[in-house]
């Protein structure tokens, strides 16, 4: 009795092993491969519950999220042949697990050196066509969308879709940057000096302009000055003559008393000449008597 009971324990146990083994689970972010003795039997698992023959189907799972492999002062030349150090991501899915499995074997470590390589050639080809200059002052998304170009169909080969690419440090060599710097800061003191000589050539220039039509200004209005000074002295010199003219005897009259007031006019002045001297002749000569 007891034997029998055992062998029905054991019956049990087998039939529940052999359950277990027959089956197998997909979650949401997996994907799996059934093959049969290293042939693939079926690769389009639905996430759930599914069922293999069990020592002779193989099931492998794989990862369906985004992948990330970061990559670490990678050595490139550029146009002018300066080393950069360059540090970059690639982020990667599988997008074709037959393909995949076929060229890298499942092995997540052989597709990331796959693409490591195929990045690091379109990074070189990139680099090298640019001076550091333009390899440090272009955009990183400039960049990103010359190695996708590159890289993507050799990503495809592999049965993955190649999400993204993008540099995070673009580094001299320690033993590089001493030199390159001190060229760099030639460069630019010779700019600085050639827009320096510029600017005072602009400035003498300018100064000369302007002191040139400083003088013409000065020119034309001394020219007007003298123009319009002769116009009054010519006016003044036909009334003078008209007034003349017109009454000789009072011309001279005023002039005269113009002149004494100008010689002898204010207090403290002195004046000599003998009194029958014709300059006062207006002093000696008698009034006439008011009539009555």
């Amino acid at each position: 009795m007891q034997a029998k009971i055992l062998y029905l324990l054991l019956a049990l146990v087998a039939a529940i092993l052999i359950i277990r083994a027959s089956v197998f689970t997909i979650t949401e972010g997996q994907l799996a491969i059934k093959s049969t003795g290293g042939e693939i039997v079926e690769s389009n698992f639905e996430p759930g519950l599914h069922f293999r023959i069990p020592l002779v189907n193989e099931v492998t799972r794989f990862d369906k999220r985004i992948l990330t492999q970061l990559y670490q002062s990678e050595h490139f030349l550029t146009q002018e042949q300066e080393q950069l150090e360059v540090d970059f991501y690639v982020k990667w899915r599988i997008n074709n697990l037959r393909r995949y499995y076929e060229s890298t074997g499942g092995s997540e470590d052989v597709a990331n050196a796959r693409l490591v390589e195929t990045i690091r050639d379109s990074i070189k080809t990139v680099v090298t066509q640019r001076t550091l200059q333009q390899v440090v002052t272009a955009e990183r998304t400039e960049f990103t969308a010359a190695m996708m170009k590159t890289a993507r169909p050799f990503a495809e080969q592999l049965g993955v879709e190649l999400v993204d690419v993008r540099i995070t440090k673009i580094e001299l060599p320690q033993q590089v940057q001493d030199s390159v710097f001190e060229r760099m800061r030639a460069t630019f003191k010779a700019q600085a000096a050639k827009l320096r000589a510029e600017g005072v050539e602009a400035s003498d220039r300018i100064r000369a302009e302007a002191n040139k039509e400083q003088t013409e200004i000065l020119a034309d209005a001394s020219k007007q000055a003298s123009e319009t000074r002769g116009q009054g002295d010519a006016s003044a010199s036909e009334v003078y003559a008209k007034s003349y003219s017109k009454n000789a005897e009072f011309y001279s009259f005023y002039r005269s008393m113009q002149s004494y007031r100008d010689a002898v006019g204010t207090s403290g002045d002195l004046l000599v000449i003998p009194p029958d001297n014709a300059y006062f002749k207006y002093f000696d000569k008698p009034q006439p008597q008011p009539q009555r």
